[in-house]
């Protein structure tokens, strides 16, 4: 595969495409009046609806991505800026999981413009890989682990979900920035998802079912047999390595090389254990420390864990102190 050419970090003045958007019709703009009346305190917002509500539109929708986003489609997939929230992705998944698109079908067009010279092969690879090496993965995932896959919890973890993902009122400005695009767009791409949100609630030991249910229920593209997978699998390693082979775990550092969050944040990254720390930074330490018993003999993670043993007793002990004083606020309903 072609990953190692498709994380580049963000840089300045990179131009994004828009995507292709609609203008409601009579049908949707009645529904929006419905919803409107119906669920005025839900989560989200109808304010710009610009979602295709047709198999032309979303045929229409596909051949712009084509056009103008595919071809930095690979350098940039995993790259996060503020204020830029669909940089250079497709925004197809939900035409494709409501049956509006054909997935191989989508794979032959893309195949199509790197043959005829109009993409990258490793735009081309890493986009087709997502459909078939990803998406009917987890298809078979969730049909094969049943119906209790949902109620998978690996590490036992508690807290409840924290207020911040649905209010996004957090100091964390990556949290912030993905909760916000996520509540006006019901939309987030796969590294917010992964990185920013379910890195969090990993690290955190958030209850796997409530962060399940706030991904089936604030996306537009959510549909159970994809994103239990993603979250209860992925995400969060709640079923213990059935879909991935090591929790994905991170600390502040890998936000701050693929976004430009941090420098908006009122924490700071490259403080570990002060009172200012990024929280993900003990919290990831934390976490690899409350389920050593878990995850030491997993060969993905046995470098982390000498790193941890080189520390020092001293450093040790304050990473421990700074991720109890954050998971205290967290289970307080405090500001974090």
């Amino acid at each position: 595969n072609y990953d190692q050419e498709n994380r580049k970090p963000p840089k300045k003045g990179l131009e994004t495409p828009a995507p292709f958007r609609v203008e409601p019709d009579e049908i949707t703009r009645d529904v929006i009046k419905m919803v409107d009346k119906q669920f005025t305190n839900h989560f989200g917002t109808t304010d710009d609806f610009w979602f295709g509500v047709s198999a032309d539109d979303a045929q229409r929708a596909l051949s712009r991505f084509i056009q103008d986003a595919l071809p930095l489609f690979g350098d940039f997939q995993d790259a996060m800026v503020a204020d830029e929230p669909f940089m250079f992705h497709s925004l197809l998944g939900m035409y494709i999981n409501i049956g509006f698109l054909d997935p191989i079908d989508v794979c032959r067009q893309v195949q199509n413009a790197y043959e005829e010279g109009d993409a990258p092969l490793n735009a081309v690879e890493g986009f087709i890989r997502q459909i078939i090496g990803w998406r009917e993965f987890v298809r078979g995932i969730y049909w094969r682990e049943g119906e209790d896959y949902t109620e998978r919890n690996f590490f036992n973890a508690k807290l409840p979900l924290p207020e911040f993902y649905w209010s996004a009122e957090t100091d964390m400005a990556c949290i912030r920035a993905s909760v916000e695009q996520t509540r006006d767009e019901a939309y987030a791409h796969h590294i917010q998802r992964l990185m920013v949100t379910g890195a969090f609630a990993l690290i955190a030991g958030i209850e796997p079912k409530d962060v399940h249910e706030w991904y089936l229920a604030v996306y537009a593209d959510a549909y159970e047999w994809v994103e239990a997978p993603n979250v209860i699998g992925m995400a969060l390693f709640a079923d213990g390595g059935v879909l991935g082979s090591k929790p994905y775990a991170a600390s502040g550092a890998y936000i701050n090389r693929m976004s430009n969050y941090c420098s908006g944040c009122s924490y700071n990254v490259n403080h570990k254990t002060e009172e200012d720390a990024c929280p993900f930074n003990a919290l990831y330490w934390d976490f690899l420390i409350r389920n050593e018993k878990k995850l030491k003999s997993n060969p993905r993670l046995s470098r982390i864990y000498q790193n941890w043993a080189r520390m020092g007793e001293d450093k040790q002990a304050a990473y421990r102190k700074r991720a109890r004083s954050v998971l205290k606020k967290l289970q307080a309903g405090e500001r974090v």
